[in-house]
This record gives C-alpha cells, sequence and structure tokens, in this order.
C-alpha cells in the first residue's frame, strides 16, 4: 500500500507540465542533484516493474543475469541494461525503443480502451493534470510504447495472459 501510495505521488508530479525525464544529459554537478529526486526513482522503479511484468519474470530475470554479468566491476548505463534485456529477447521485442519512449520524456501517457461488440480500439495521449501556462510546452506527437496484457473469454487457466505493445496514436 504504501508503495502504491509513492507511484501515485509520483505521477501526480509526473503529470504536470514543469516534471522532468527519468533520464537526460547533464552538464553540471547541479543538475546531476535536480535529476535524482523521489519522481526519478519511483517513476524508474515502477518502469522496471512495468518491463519485468511485460517480459515475464523468467525472461527478466536472465536479462539481468546477463545485464550483471556483462557489466561485472564495470560503469554502465541505462542503454546496457536494454541491450541485455534485447539479447534475451533474441530481437522480437527491441526493449530499448520501447524504453526510451519511457526513460526520455517527462509524464505518460492516457490510454483510452472502447470496446464496440468483440472489437477493441486503443487510443494514446499524454496526459497533464494541470496545464501550467507559464511552463506549456507541446509535445502532443509524442507516443509511448505501451506494453498492455490483457486476458479473454476463452482463457483455458494455462495461457491467459495476452500481450499488445501500443506504439502508435491508436491501435485495435
Amino acid at each position: 500500500e504504501d508503495f502504491l501510495n509513492l507511484i501515485f505521488k509520483a505521477m501526480m508530479k509526473d503529470s504536470l507540465n514543469s516534471s522532468h525525464p527519468v533520464s537526460s544529459a547533464v552538464q553540471s554537478s547541479e543538475q546531476i542533484e535536480e535529476m535524482f529526486d523521489a519522481l526519478s526513482y519511483i517513476k524508474g522503479a515502477s518502469l522496471i516493474l512495468m518491463l519485468k511484468h511485460y517480459l515475464s519474470k523468467d525472461v527478466f530475470r536472465a536479462g539481468i543475469e546477463v545485464y550483471l554479468h556483462n557489466h561485472n566491476y564495470e560503469t554502465a548505463e541505462s542503454d546496457d541494461l536494454w541491450d541485455s534485456m534485447n539479447e534475451i529477447t533474441n530481437g522480437t521485442l527491441d526493449v530499448k525503443k520501447m524504453m526510451k519512449t519511457w526513460i526520455l520524456h517527462k509524464g505518460f501517457p492516457l490510454v483510452t480502451v472502447l470496446r464496440k461488440g468483440k472489437i477493441i480500439s486503443l487510443q494514446q495521449e499524454k496526459f497533464l493534470y494541470h496545464m501550467e501556462p507559464e511552463n506549456w510546452t507541446s509535445d502532443a506527437s509524442h507516443l509511448w510504447h505501451v506494453p498492455l496484457t490483457y486476458i479473454t473469454s476463452t482463457c483455458n487457466f494455462t495461457h491467459c495472459t495476452n500481450a499488445y505493445l501500443l506504439d502508435q496514436k491508436s491501435g485495435m
């Protein structure tokens, strides 16, 4: 419950136009200190959990093992983690491309799901909680690669979860 409260608090901050990306280039030590705030840590943890759920626990764990093995006693950056995950997924998913949409841009998407009979349509747009006119910048064209999981009525209890990557403005 405490972790969920932290996530919702971080999402509230991240939904403001004055938010910042989880990862960005820095030029000074002051910028480094500004980057490592609660938003970066909580959003970062949420993104790692999202990736673990989407890839599956076993695939995620294997990617972490490759990452730790490849960068044992070395410095590393976020791309190194994503490259290790790509190595495990054998090109079936470009984890680096997906995760960069989350860590290099501030905010998060609002995904709208509409159902008409058996047809499901999805649409994403940037979620803004409160528009701050003095800080407003338009990046409405930005799209996230949103990993979605779902179950259907044909679930046979052995393989119930299906996955879909929403990497466009809308999809089905």
